[in-house]
């Protein structure tokens, strides 16, 4: 039980991190087409795609909120405990994920 929450927990940081890297590289590439500096279009790409990251990773924006709902009104706090884990672990890597890319982009805008 234990290894699989920290899998699921790990997965879901990974890929709330590659949404915010990954969209702030190809927004950076898009500015270079239209001649625009790409530094100040991946800083502004990575911190608007923070929140679009997190919903990513944790499958959607609905879902967990029910079962956080339907969990808390039926006093089984654990699948809650769980599930704000995982948005916690999400959030981490989208976080991670733009200071990354303010780190890459410093000095440069």
């Amino acid at each position: 039980m234990l290894n699989s929450v920290l899998a699921k927990a790990i997965v879901d940081m990974m890929i709330a991190f590659g949404v915010v890297v990954g969209g702030s590289m190809l927004a950076g590439i898009g500015s270079v087409f239209v001649l625009a500096p790409p530094a100040v279009y991946m800083v502004e790409t990575a911190t608007k795609l923070k929140i679009w990251a997190i919903v990513a990773a944790v499958g959607g924006s609905i879902d967990p909120m029910r079962v956080i709902e339907s969990n808390m009104l039926a006093g089984h706090l654990s699948p809650v405990a769980v599930q704000i884990f995982y948005i916690l672990c999400s959030f981490l890597g989208a976080h991670m994920g733009t200071e990354l890319i303010k780190a890459i982009c410093k000095g440069a805008y």
